[in-house]
């Protein structure tokens, strides 16, 4: 408990100076004891492990085919698979246990089909598919002895699918300690999916009709954090005077003074829903050198509804949350517009010239997202108690070794200003994505092509997240509670769910392809550009998140794309050895090579708060928490030259917002970039002629052959001690042996 700097017990009125002991609670001297020591004397950074992974893998498939007449087919198949894999906690237990830890699937698939050659020039095929998974993850520490037990903290659930190990526990500025906040959870998706093709064929035209229905049914729990989440970043150990450091959130931490707690209480889902799709095709030969690819495809996907109707959603209008019913079961209404259109072509200018080109138009029918855009998991069946804590002398201020109140999850004690709700508007989009392209291939020379084409796509009406009740930003003093600044005062968080997205695609795509003599080559080398203004949920790498930094600022957010890839370039060669053919050992080898090259992870600043500078209570991005970003002053990108691995950023030019009515930065997103990535793989192999008509082929295959160290991107989180470090790179040099018996 000895600190660097002063720190003031805001309960007591007591100042420790620094460098002198702090009196830690029980429960904070316990679980700092279980952290591992330093394994380097750096401030940050500065515990390194050899994480270990397991996955075990088991699967089989079965496939019967059966001529049932010269005009009739068909088959049959059944697929297996298991697997199991573990994600050794970057911490061990029992202080530490975070990541996925185990997380499991089970996948069963059965598909069936007829063909009927109905004559010369028709064809119908029926094909009809189920698949159940059971997939899901628990944490490390399920099963250990419960918080109440081993670390005196109450109000937490005894249920053996929840209890166990230390609950979450989240300092600004260090590691996560305790479990996954959202761990465990579970999906279990069950499909029926059959399907009905026509195709026939009339002179220059091969017309095509066919019609699908899918219904799926999914068991879900994902709802956290089930078993606690305790946040200290509000610094209420700094003296008067004092400038911020994250040292005080770990003093905050000592003395239990938690600025936020969370808990939700157990609850399963069974969601349904309906997806019918339809189109029409025509493939039609105008004449020699022109052929068009003409279609319209129409989509109608029923929003997901719940089982027992154990659904609810937030109006506006009456500021109440409305029940489904058998008559309202959806509580959205359903997008009945979807229709898209699909145009090709392909024109021979001449024997060695085509062009080509293309437009149609797809739509998105399901968001996997966390739970957030699922209205069943809402109050208040559904109770996400978030309580945000901004002063410890405030009479309802409760410690961390004071536990969770009773009844906090109780649905019948329902409390909406401390419970984060869902809302879905009425008006709900189905999100749609044009795709179009331009193409001119030619031949250079006999078995060489050159591709040169303009590929791109747009997206409207894609799934965000944000808090609809989003306070005002604080006075300049920070004096104003969370709940005295929000708009809707009778209500805490309330999670929108709203399809605000949008994003763009442009880019520039090259391709040589060819073979000369022995030598198979493609070099294929793409420039673009993606924007948008938002990150998908759970797709949201290095400081992205599916939510704004200001909801009222949407603006702000288009931006470029965290999935920006400025440029890529890959070079394959594949070489027969010509050498030593009559040999049976030393002729008959293959060399392949495939080098890639692109540009680095973008990245987004951003910080993480004191309690006097939030507007929101949501602490999960898959929920709508806001995404701070801090104030550029100047370039942050340090010269290559002082680049380390430690410092890769200029942190002077990144700064921290110090004024609690100015919360928002003026930091863009993903306005930094991480080092581009090289990596060269490699692969000899041979068949060898075993028996009469059976063979063995041999591989040997090196990935990142080199063994280059590619970084993955550095720390963007300006609160963060490990600021502008980075601690993770692209997989070393990875050899393995191959072999395949082929009979």
């Amino acid at each position: 408990g000895v600190l660097s700097v002063a720190v003031r017990n805001p309960i007591t009125g007591v100042t420790y100076p620094a460098g002198t002991p702090i009196p830690m609670t029980t429960f904070a001297a316990k679980v700092l004891g279980g952290v591992p020591n330093p394994t380097s004397a750096s401030a940050a950074s500065n515990y390194q492990t050899l994480q270990q992974f397991t996955n075990e893998n088991n699967k089989y498939n079965g496939k019967v085919d059966y001529q049932v007449n010269p005009s009739l087919r068909a088959f049959a198949r059944y697929g297996y698979r298991k697997s199991d894999i573990f994600d050794q906690p970057l911490l061990p237990l029992p202080s530490g246990g975070a990541g996925n830890g185990l997380t499991y699937t089970t996948n069963k698939q059965l598909a069936t089909g007829l063909t009927w050659t109905k004559s010369d020039h028709e064809l119908v095929e029926f094909r009809f598919a189920w698949s159940r998974t059971v997939a899901g993850k628990n944490p490390p520490g399920l099963g250990l002895p419960g918080a109440a037990e081993e670390y005196g903290i109450t109000g937490l659930p005894t249920d053996a699918r929840v209890a166990g190990g230390l609950p979450t526990q989240l300092t600004t500025g260090f590691a996560d300690l305790g479990r996954q906040a959202t761990n465990p959870q579970w999906q279990y998706p069950t499909v029926f999916n059959p399907k009905l093709n026509y195709t026939r064929s009339m002179g220059r035209h091969s017309l095509k009709v066919g019609i699908e229905f899918q219904h799926i049914e999914t068991e879900v729990q994902d709802v956290n954090p089930l078993y606690g989440r305790d946040t200290y970043s509000g610094q209420f150990t700094r003296p008067t005077g004092a400038a911020a450091n994250n040292v005080y959130n770990l003093a905050d931490f000592m003395f239990g003074l938690r600025s936020q707690y969370a808990l939700t209480n157990f609850f399963i889902a069974n969601l349904r829903q309906n997806l019918y799709f339809g189109y029409v095709q025509d493939d039609f030969k105008v004449n020699s050198k022109l052929t068009l690819n003409l279609g319209v495809r129409y989509e109608y996907a029923t929003p997901q509804w719940e089982r027992d109707n154990n659904a609810t959603n937030y109006d506006p209008a009456t500021k109440t949350l409305v029940k489904a019913t058998s008559s309202d079961r959806y509580l959205v209404d359903p997008d009945k517009n979807n229709l898209g259109p699909r145009l090709g072509f392909a024109y021979a200018i001449d024997p060695k010239t085509v062009i080509r080109g293309g437009y149609g138009v797809a739509f998105i029918h399901f968001h996997r997202a966390g739970g957030a855009n699922l209205l069943p998991i809402n109050g208040p069946q559904v109770i996400t108690a978030v309580v945000s804590q901004s002063n410890p002398l405030d009479p309802t201020f409760r410690t961390t070794q004071q536990g969770y109140p009773a009844d906090l999850t109780n649905p019948s004690k329902f409390n909406p200003l401390l419970a984060n709700i869902t809302y879905m508007p009425r008006d709900n989009k189905t999100t749609s994505i044009q795709s179009f392209f331009l193409s001119v291939q030619r031949e250079l020379v006999k078995n060489v092509v050159v591709d040169l084409a303009y590929v791109g796509n747009q997206t409207k009406d894609s799934l965000l997240f944000a808090n609809y009740n989003q306070a005002r930003p604080n006075n300049a003093a920070g004096s104003l509670s969370l709940a005295a600044r929000r708009p809707i005062p009778e209500y805490g968080d309330i999670t929108y769910s709203f399809n605000g997205g949008k994003s763009r695609y442009n880019s520039f795509q090259m391709r040589l392809e060819g073979r000369r003599g022995s030598l198979t080559f493609l070099s294929s080398l793409t420039l673009s550009k993606a924007k948008d203004n938002g990150a998908g949920s759970l797709e949201n790498p290095n400081g992205n998140f599916p939510a704004p930094q200001d909801f009222n600022n949407l603006d702000a957010e288009y931006s470029t794309s965290a999935f920006d890839q400025p440029w890529n370039s890959t070079i394959s060669l594949v070489w027969q050895v010509p050498f030593f053919k009559s040999n049976k050992v030393l002729g008959g080898w293959q060399i392949a090579a495939i080098n890639n090259m692109w540009a680095g992870e973008a990245v987004t600043f951003q910080y993480t708060p004191a309690a006097a500078f939030s507007v929101s209570g949501i602490a999960q991005d898959f929920r709508g928490a806001n995404n701070y970003r801090p104030n550029i002053t100047c370039d942050p990108n340090l010269p290559p030259d002082q680049r380390t691995v430690a410092q890769y950023f200029n942190a002077s030019c990144v700064q921290i917002p110090t004024d609690p009515s100015q919360p928002f930065g003026n930091a863009g997103r993903n306005s930094a970039r991480g080092d581009s990535i090289y990596q060269l793989d490699m692969a000899l192999s041979k068949s060898f002629n075993v028996f009469k008509d059976n063979r063995i082929e041999l591989r040997v295959e090196a990935f990142n052959v080199l063994n280059k160290t590619n970084f993955r991107a550095p720390n963007g989180n300006r609160s963060s001690a490990a600021f502008g470090s980075t601690t993770a790179t692209y997989d070393p040099r990875q050899v393995q042996l191959g072999a395949k018996f082929i009979f």
